[in-house]
């Protein structure tokens, strides 16, 4: 084999290419046998771990802006986002935020044919480590964009490749608003409603690598519009409610262990009873969770036994449809808005340690192109 870069020691020019950026990384693959060989290598990305060189990014499943038309005389006000104006409301993509840069980056469209490349509504998004460092997105179920039915649909995007995938779809019943999250290289998905509106128990995982599904027990109790964790290792899936109860939630959860294939028993008082769990999310690597509760973000470490602590109270232009995220550097990103349709602010928290009080640092303002609604998000490391 030739040198990496001609004319540089390997070490030299292994430390050029270890600084490339991720959205490079499918063009590099593309330069030779040898780029490809090396940034597909474990070690590539073992190197840019150790040398602090990835990223801690979200991914966000976001209301796409909507083109002004040719002889649009509102002015600017007729040109707000698509979550607030007709016709091409419906239309979603991907894009990626770097909390700490204030950076926003689009991903490509879609395939279709899911509405003119959107993303469904109401998808699921989570984030997977693959085989060889690979790092891909996916994106499970929702609504079609156009005639609002349940999906199966599975959507990949790999960053290597810097292209999205169809995957495997997802066995029936067809569900929507279930629980949705990655352990370790595999995707669980619980619960939901079928297309009767009946909530359900049943359980699926899937393998990106061999793109195929896996039933999984079911749950001991239906759980409708749950939220889905990995913690400690596990697939926790908090809250939901039973076909009868309609939008009453309980404050249970139940988590799946992949290591021993089962669940375990379900943990009472998890939430509080009635507590909607769409912000709730976990802490990387440590039991903590986070929800927005009555304007303030919470937090309880440990298990259903631990007492929930405020840590900040959210900014009022930041409240409405919120999404929380919890970073492994101990920050805490919220993206939100003032008022239902309003442009989106993200905020950065930061808890040094737990009960020391902590305080909001306000991102840059999204570029007009970025103020849409988001639906769903996910965190990643790149």
């Amino acid at each position: 084999m030739g040198e990496l870069i001609p004319g540089l020691p390997e070490e030299v020019a292994r430390e050029c290419l270890v600084r490339v950026g991720f959205d490079q990384l499918p063009v590099v693959r593309r330069i030779s046998r040898q780029w490809k060989s090396e940034v597909e290598s474990p070690y590539y990305h073992r190197l840019r771990r150790s040398e602090g060189l990835t990223r801690p990014v979200l991914a966000l499943v976001q209301a796409q802006p909507t083109a002004p038309s040719a002889d649009d005389a509102a002015g600017p006000a007729a040109q707000k986002h698509s979550s607030t104006t007709g016709g091409p409301a419906n239309s979603y993509r991907m894009v990626l935020l770097d909390p700490a840069e204030g950076r926003w980056t689009p991903l490509p469209p879609v395939p279709g044919p899911t509405g003119c490349g959107s993303l469904p509504l109401f998808c699921q998004a989570t984030a997977v480590d693959g085989g060889r460092g690979r790092k891909r997105l996916v994106v499970v179920g929702g609504w079609d964009p156009e005639t609002w039915a349940p999906t199966d649909a599975v959507l990949v995007y790999d960053f290597l490749t810097g292209a999205w995938r169809r995957g495997a779809p997802m066995p029936g019943p067809r569900r929507s608003f279930f629980a949705c999250a990655a352990v370790g290289g595999a995707v669980y998905v619980a619960g939901g409603h079928d297309e009767e509106k009946n909530a359900l128990r049943s359980a699926l995982a899937y393998d990106p690598e061999a793109d195929a599904w896996a039933p999984l027990p079911d749950m001991a109790a239906e759980r409708d519009e749950p939220r889905g964790l990995c913690a400690a290792g596990r697939f926790l899936v908090a809250g939901g409610y039973t076909t009868q109860a309609q939008g009453r939630f309980v404050g249970s959860a139940e988590a799946f262990d992949p290591a021993a294939s089962a669940w375990g028993s379900v943990q009472e008082g998890l939430l509080e009873d009635g507590a909607c769990p769409r912000t709730c999310c976990a802490a990387p690597g440590a039991e903590r969770v986070y929800m927005l509760r009555d304007g303030h973000l919470v937090a309880r470490d440990g298990g259903a036994t631990a007492p929930w602590r405020a840590v900040a109270q959210v900014p009022e232009d930041a409240r409405t449809a919120a999404t929380v995220a919890a970073l492994p550097d101990g920050c805490v990103v919220v993206v939100g808005s003032g008022c239902h349709g309003g442009d989106q602010a993200v905020y950065v928290l930061r808890e040094e340690e737990p009960g020391k009080g902590a305080s909001w640092a306000r991102a840059p303002t999204p570029p007009p192109e970025f103020s849409g609604h988001v639906q769903a998000s996910c965190f990643l490391e790149i």
